[in-house]
C-alpha cells in the first residue's frame, strides 16, 4: 500500500493533456478531447476530488489572442469535459519573467488556495517536464503523461509517469476512492 496521501484536488495541463494541442488556437470549433480525459475527470468527481487547470498561454503576451479567445476555447474545454473547480492561466510570455508562468510554481499555488486545498494535497498532470517541475517547485505531486513531443529527458527526469490521463488518474487513486 502507498504511503503517499491521494490528493484533494488534481490539476490538468490543457493542450496535449485535456485536449489536443491546436497552437495559439483562439478557435472554440477546434478543441478536441484527448482520449480518456473525460472518463478520468469523471473519475476524480465521483470520488469528490477537486479538478482544475493550469495553463500557460502566451498566445495573448504574443498578440496571437485574445485574452477572450483562451476564455471560448476554456469554456468549450467545460463543454466537452464537464466543469473545472479553477481555471489558471498564465496571459505571460516567456521572457516577461512571472511568476505564473509554469515551470515556476505560481499557477499550482494560486490554485491550491482558490480550491482550499493545502499544495501538498494537489497532483499535477501535463505533458511536458515544465508541468512537472512546476508541481515539484510548489510541493505538488507532478505526474508526466507523454506524447510525441515530449523530451526523452523529461521523460527520465519525472518521477512519476503514465501512458494517459486516465492511467495517471488510477496511479494518484490506486485503491479507487478518494481519502
Amino acid at each position: 500500500m502507498s504511503t503517499i496521501p491521494e490528493p484533494a484536488a488534481v490539476l490538468f495541463d490543457r493542450d496535449d493533456t485535456l485536449i489536443e494541442n491546436v497552437p495559439y488556437n483562439g478557435d472554440p470549433d477546434a478543441v478536441v478531447p484527448m482520449p480518456t480525459a473525460a472518463s478520468a475527470l469523471e473519475r476524480l468527481r465521483g470520488l469528490g476530488v477537486k479538478v482544475g487547470v493550469v495553463t500557460n498561454q502566451s498566445g495573448i503576451a504574443r498578440g496571437l489572442l485574445s485574452r477572450e479567445q483562451v476564455d471560448a476555447v476554456n469554456r468549450r474545454v467545460e463543454e466537452l469535459l464537464g466543469p473545472f473547480d479553477t481555471w489558471q492561466v498564465c496571459p505571460h510570455g516567456p521572457a516577461d519573467a512571472c511568476a505564473c508562468r509554469k515551470p515556476s510554481p505560481g499557477l499550482i499555488e494560486s490554485a491550491a488556495a482558490e480550491l482550499g486545498v493545502d499544495v501538498e494535497r494537489v497532483a499535477m498532470v501535463g505533458d511536458i517536464g515544465i508541468d512537472v517541475e512546476a508541481a515539484e517547485a510548489a510541493g505538488a505531486r507532478g505526474v508526466l503523461v507523454p506524447t510525441p513531443v515530449t523530451l526523452p529527458e523529461e521523460v527520465a527526469a519525472a518521477r512519476e509517469v503514465a501512458g494517459s490521463v486516465a492511467e495517471a488518474v488510477a496511479l494518484l487513486f490506486p485503491g479507487g476512492e478518494a481519502r
